[in-house]
């Protein structure tokens, strides 16, 4: 993995006023070659607007993915999703926005949600619509390509609308949402978790706490990639230490070692020891260490078995972590900061954790790491796992 452009997508819903499901729905899927996102609307609110807007967004996500030409898409889901015949409107609106993560080349599309906002360098840009006529229905489609400090997002109609006939007539409006993100952009727009949040948070407000309608947007902001590899256990053959330490210290990101033998192997390398922190030692978690050229030093099982219990905890939301100075929470906040993360696992069985039901070949670490990297990639995390 390389320092390259990562999109950093990040969405946040309102549920209208006592419902217990949003009428809206957001999917992304990050593939290789191409990024999706899908934002659908459904009509109406509570259960009935989630399913219809849940089946929306996975016939869409799932039939691009899959590279289904985009008219036989749009002719699939606007067949399968009626006109409603008393209000004369779609059972589900949406947008796509799909990126080809090599080029950078990105296409909006959109089916009767509110125009998309386009940022660059902070300032709102216009995008040219081109409106094509499928299955009678008026589709309207941008292309361009993407910057890094660029910000592509997407709303429903929910958000356009907050205030209406309370302080502003016809609701916050198009111009005000830009206009307030480009105010964002000049205080701390530098990912898409925040320029979102914020926007929700004002659109919240406008609301005066008794949510109208579902309210939902969904932002890709392009940024510099933060990477991580996190060395964890000493190399089956011991003769190429030296390899993997040299692939860990060359790393371009973040610098990660679980468990004191692997610490030793690098510290040995180096010519240095590790100092420890005894200040972040816990009843149930030994401390931390301390190496120069390394950003975090842990122990191994322990740590990493607590620290997946805190991430599964929060559900990958780096917000909801609870704070401490402890090995595990430090290593749950690395993995959660990351954009992307290389796992190099060393294979080498400590006879101490081994397991004696598993075989002598699959180590408690490994499973550990494999069950951690499971729950990260179901959220969408980019982590690669290397054996040594």
């Amino acid at each position: 993995m390389t320092v390259d452009n990562f999109l950093d997508i990040y969405t946040r819903s309102l549920n209208k006023q006592g419902e217990e499901l949003c009428g809206d729905k957001v999917k992304f899927i990050k593939a290789e070659k191409k990024t999706t996102v899908v934002i659908s609307d459904g009509l109406g609110s509570g259960v009935k607007a989630n399913i219809l807007a849940t089946l929306t967004t996975e016939i869409l996500s799932t039939m691009l993915n899959a590279d289904v030409p985009l008219e036989e898409v749009l002719k699939t889901i606007i067949a399968t999703l009626p006109i409603c015949q008393v209000r004369k409107i779609a059972y589900s609106t949406f947008t796509i926005i799909q990126i080809d993560n090599q080029t950078n080349h990105f296409k909006v599309i959109n089916f009767d949600n509110p125009p998309c906002f386009y940022f660059r360098k902070g300032k709102a840009q216009q995008l040219d619509l081109q409106t094509e006529l499928i299955l009678d229905r008026k589709i309207k489609v941008a292309e361009g390509y993407l910057e890094r400090g660029d910000f592509l997002g997407a709303i429903s109609d929910g958000v356009l609308y907050a205030g209406m006939g309370v302080e502003l007539n016809f609701g916050w409006g198009w111009d005000n949402i830009a206009k307030h993100i480009e105010s964002v952009f000049l205080k701390d727009g530098n990912t898409s978790q925040r320029i979102v949040q914020d926007v929700i948070k004002e659109t919240h407000k406008l609301y005066h706490d008794k949510i109208g309608d579902d309210a939902t947007f969904v932002g890709v902001y392009v940024r510099q990639r933060n990477p991580v590899m996190i060395f964890t256990g000493p190399p089956l053959d011991n003769k190429r230490d030296g390899e993997y330490v040299r692939r860990l210290l060359e790393f371009e990101g973040r610098k990660v070692i679980c468990g004191g033998t692997t610490g030793n192997i690098v510290a040995t390398y180096l010519g240095d020891r590790i100092e420890m922190d005894i200040s972040t030692m816990r009843k149930e978690l030994p401390p931390i260490g301390l190496l120069k050229g390394v950003d975090l030093v842990t122990e191994g099982i322990l740590t990493i078995s607590k620290a997946t219990e805190y991430i599964k905890a929060c559900n990958c939301d780096l917000t909801r972590l609870s704070s401490d100075t402890n090995g595990a929470y430090l290593l749950a906040r690395e993995i959660l900061q990351a954009d992307s993360i290389l796992f190099l696992v060393g294979q080498k069985i400590n006879e101490f954790y081994q397991n004696p039901l598993l075989p002598k070949n699959i180590s408690i670490r490994r499973s550990l790491i494999e069950d951690l990297v499971k729950f990260l990639r179901d959220r969408q995390k980019e982590v690669d796992i290397e054996y040594c």
